[in-house]
């Protein structure tokens, strides 16, 4: 422990008060605005979600989520029951059988190489596994539809595709479950050089700074539809509203990434797999707006589930099982129903107006390059679900802005999307129903390790009578004092970050102290009451 004796008892009393106001100050919710900068991991982390138990719908809103006609709660509300069901349906064969080309060349530029890391290699499966309608052979009798292009080698995709496709004769199954996203090691430049493609040179120039300085929406009832939401934020112009959209998306996939890395991430000086709190906190909680996005783009998907609902539930699943083929379809109607509850996104506001169509098809443009730069991914695992993610999320947008009620009927139009699309929908789905879930356990470990600093709750009579003898100048003031600050040196020993962020606010509240103790109440009155 420090030595503080030395301290003349009236300052030892500035101190002790300013670090009473500094832990007993109260952060809003990080889902009052829709971006936080200010003590953003306790924001994050100190948030109570909804359980399944709790009468809160999308038509009583208590955290709209920005861009959507849902709110935080209603999603949390569900996501227990959605994360189960997705959890049992990614298992079964239709869904963990996913077909993908992962030796591609990347198009943009020479890679050096392949991840070096165990962790980046994935096992393909045999193709005598796999039901014969799903296999090569089969594939490649499909008479392609009209309007099909190609692009590159290898690849190609059609009028109303997000994103390419590889082609039928290519790549090898991958079962999913048998190479789960995780914490593979793979980092560096590499890795640094794709997000930073995907960021710089595949958007309308949208970044984290320019949506922090835009305004927040007032805390008002979600609107009937998204519009009246839109028209009351001054940058909501026709040219705005889609490239706000568009780099949510990719952030929020970016986010869900990381949160899967830190979920189940590898302590390399134990060789333990866990949950790693501190990965967490410096990717996703000490940013707010990430973890918002999450939630944004988990709505969008079940809107396109919502939409797909019909189709989903006669669609042909054809493992060679029928019994599992009907319990694989009364998961995707599960699945539909509790999207239909809180899928609440308009489409509709997007893409209006003259230049509509070419904001749509620039978008496009953005979105499959995504898609691409996949390729330029070292890790085979994580290429692997950037494929799968991006595959997903292109399929939802589709769903979304190019397709009408009379397109996704299954009985006129059944052969609407590939297999891959419905395989890579649903398993993106769960990714971010995890996502959610793993949020909800980070904030119990940093409850946990809140409870073990005890540097949230400090027994207030100690607060009280070191207070009210701040001034005597006795024994027994200075000890209360020092016991009180021993406190707080325990928890800088216990958490750095978390020492880190009470040392800023306590130099903040001695300067606003030591501001106040000469502000007279009148002419003639004293100094304050602290000194």
């Amino acid at each position: 422990m420090f030595r503080l004796h030395f301290l003349p008892p009236f300052l030892l009393a500035i101190i002790v008060a300013a670090l009473n106001r500094q832990l007993a100050s109260k952060p809003p919710s990080f889902l009052h605005d829709a971006l936080v900068t200010k003590d953003p991991v306790q924001n994050v982390l100190e948030h109570q979600t909804v359980d399944a138990h709790q009468n809160i719908t999308c038509h009583q809103p208590t955290g709209p989520i920005e861009t959507t006609m849902c709110d935080y709660e209603s999603l949390e509300k569900v996501n227990g029951d959605l994360a189960s069901t997705l959890d049992d349906l990614v298992k079964t064969p239709f869904f963990k059988y996913f077909r993908v080309q992962l030796y591609r060349d990347c198009p943009f530029w020479q890679e050096n190489g392949q991840c070096g890391n165990r962790g980046c290699g994935v096992t393909s499966v045999d193709e005598s596994e796999i039901p014969e309608k799903w296999r090569a052979a089969a594939l490649s009798k499909v008479e392609r539809t009209p309007g099909m292009k190609h692009d590159l080698p290898g690849c190609y995709y059609r009028d109303s595709d997000f994103c390419f496709f590889d082609d039928f004769t290519e790549g090898e199954y991958i079962d999913l479950t048998a190479n789960p996203e995780q914490f593979t090691g793979y980092s560096g430049g590499s890795a640094w050089r794709v997000w930073s493609t995907i960021y710089e040179e595949n958007c309308f120039g949208i970044s984290e700074l320019s949506l922090l300085k835009s305004p927040s929406p007032a805390e008002v009832s979600l609107p009937d539809t998204m519009t009246a939401a839109f028209d009351n934020t001054p940058d909501s112009g026709p040219q705005c509203l889609e490239k706000r959209v568009y780099y949510k998306i990719i952030s929020g996939m970016h986010a869900s990434i990381s949160t899967h890395i830190c979920y189940d991430n590898l302590n390399q000086s134990t060789g333990v797999w866990g949950p790693d709190l501190d990965c967490f906190i410096n990717r996703i909680a000490m940013h707010p707006e990430r973890l918002q996005y999450i939630y944004f783009n988990t709505v969008l998907l079940l809107r396109a589930v919502s939409r797909l609902g019909p189709y989903l539930t006669a669609y042909d699943y054809c493992t060679g099982d029928h019994s599992e083929d009907e319990a694989s379809r009364q998961m995707v109607q599960n699945v539909v129903d509790i999207a239909s509850s809180v899928g609440k996104f308009d489409e509709s506001v997007l893409f209006r107006g003259e230049n509509a169509n070419v904001l749509k098809e620039e978008f496009k443009t953005h979105f499959r390059n995504v898609t691409r730069i996949m390729d330029c991914v070292d890790c085979h695992k994580c290429r692997l679900w950037g494929k799968v993610q991006t595959t997903g999320i292109a399929a939802a947008l589709k769903v979304l802005f190019e397709l009408d009620d009379k397109t996704l009927s299954p009985t006129s139009n059944p052969n609407l999307l590939q297999r891959t699309e419905v395989v890579a929908l649903m398993n993106t789905l769960h990714r971010f129903s995890e996502s959610l879930r793993a949020v909800d356990h980070f904030r119990k470990m940093w409850s946990e390790r809140v409870r073990n600093s005890q540097a949230t709750e400090w027994p207030e009579e100690n607060v009280e009578s070191t207070s009210s003898n701040s001034t005597d100048g006795s024994s027994t003031a200075l000890g209360g004092h020092l016991s009180f600050l021993s406190k707080y040196w325990d928890i800088c020993q216990a958490q750095t970050s978390m020492c880190l962020s009470l040392c800023l606010g306590l130099l903040k509240s001695i300067s606003d102290t030591f501001s106040s103790l000469f502000t007279l109440s009148g002419k003639d009155a004293p100094p304050r009451e602290e000194f």
